[in-house]
């Protein structure tokens, strides 16, 4: 059986209750941030190609109201979130900014105060989330932008740009997480829009809804349980290793080679750079390809495309691991899957599959029979961005 996600005004509901466990009295504001399934395109966004994720039913909130002095109070109730579970730290100012410490989870809100424009008063807020945490939701984006679009609330100062704020958040992770992402999670949880994919452009940030509403399809999503932490040393070694190939081939990015250029890496840089490259430019060609497949709806195309990104992620950008595989393997062996991948950073997680929703009890049955691990599954729907919900 597929999990049961609660909606985000359920969400706020515990958010509340959280509150006034924690602080006594109600909050005044409350921000909503979803977490995102990348559809395709994976690790093209940090190389200026195109992605085309959908932001998720799952979301973060961010509930509190102001404290009415200088400093901000944390509290979160995630399990899985490292000690301690109540933070508190001063506002920013020139003589006291703000850095990254512990716990770790409370740095991707500090990295949002740190940078939000004209600066926020003290508050007190809760963190509660229904993003799985680790597994390649994008649960980091969803805290931000929940984080950012709390004090847009708080404040009564909303962004004129949108992308403005996604790259606010995108900062936030750069510098207080210390994850050089690229755009993709941050912008689609800002701009996700019900019953659409998202074309990103992530080099000139233009976006191009893509429509995923036909109601025979859905969306499974399947947690392998198995943690990743992208701060680690594979995230920012594959992005050393493209800016190479790019370097090596006289480009800005990767963004601007082909497959034909590949021919002349072949004697200046390693077999592994080699591979990394191989991946990056056939998979924002894919993405294109696929966009073009959904517009039309010929949906077997675009679950074609999908198999070959796994396989390219698998073989040359070497991120994928055996569950995720198994996961894959055993989604696309029935009968009106038309095409199953990992998503996200990679390492575990999840994947992600289009199915005939009258075969999606078919599919669960058979990973359940071929997947040695306790995977969780979740049936979703392109879902709405960043909002103010009220309290």
């Amino acid at each position: 059986m597929a999990e049961l996600v609660p909606d985000a005004e359920e969400l706020l509901r515990a958010g509340c209750r959280l509150f006034r466990e924690r602080f006594g009295g109600d909050p005044d504001v409350a921000g909503c941030g979803p977490g995102r399934v990348n559809l395709i395109g994976e690790h093209t966004d940090y190389n200026d190609g195109f992605v085309l994720p959908m932001a998720l039913p799952m979301v973060t909130l961010v509930v509190g109201r102001r404290s009415g002095g200088d400093l901000v109070t944390l509290c979160t109730d995630s399990p899985d979130a490292d000690a301690p579970a109540r933070t508190q730290f001063p506002v920013p100012s020139l003589e006291t900014p703000l850095r990254p410490g512990l716990p770790k989870w409370a740095n991707y809100v500090k990295g949002v105060v740190a940078h939000f424009p004209g600066g926020c008063p003290g508050f007190d807020a809760v963190v509660i989330s229904s993003v799985p945490l680790g597994g390649g939701l994008s649960s980091s984006a969803s805290l931000e932008v929940a984080a950012f679009t709390f004090l847009e609330a708080l404040t009564g100062r909303a962004s004129q740009k949108l992308s403005d704020k996604a790259l606010v958040c995108q900062r936030a992770e750069h510098e207080f997480a210390g994850m050089p992402c690229g755009i993709m999670d941050q912008f689609i949880s800002v701009m996700g829009k019900r019953g659409n994919a998202l074309l990103i452009d992530c080099r000139s940030l233009e976006s191009q809804l893509v429509p995923l509403d036909d109601p025979e399809l859905v969306v499974l999503v399947t947690n392998s349980a198995v943690k990743h932490e992208l701060s680690g040393s594979e995230y920012p070694t594959r992005r050393r290793q493209c800016e190479q190939a790019a370097q090596a081939l006289g480009k800005k990015s990767l963004r601007d080679a082909t497959i034909a250029d590949l021919q002349a890496l072949q004697d200046r840089v390693p077999g592994v750079v080699l591979q990394r490259a191989r991946h990056v430019i056939s998979e924002i060609a894919r993405t294109e390809e696929a966009a073009r497949a959904l517009q039309a709806r010929d949906y077997r195309k675009f679950g074609t495309l999908m198999v070959e990104s796994h396989a390219s992620l698998r073989t040359d950008y070497e991120v994928s691991c055996p569950e995720l595989d198994q996961l894959v393997n055993a989604a696309v062996e029935v009968e009106g899957v038309l095409g199953s991948r990992m998503t996200g950073g990679g390492f575990g997680g999840c994947t992600v599959t289009i199915v005939y929703k009258n075969a999606v009890e078919k599919v669960i049955a058979n990973i359940k029979a071929k997947y040695r691990g306790n995977p969780k599954f979740y049936l979703c729907v392109p879902s709405d961005g960043a909002r103010v919900l009220s309290v």
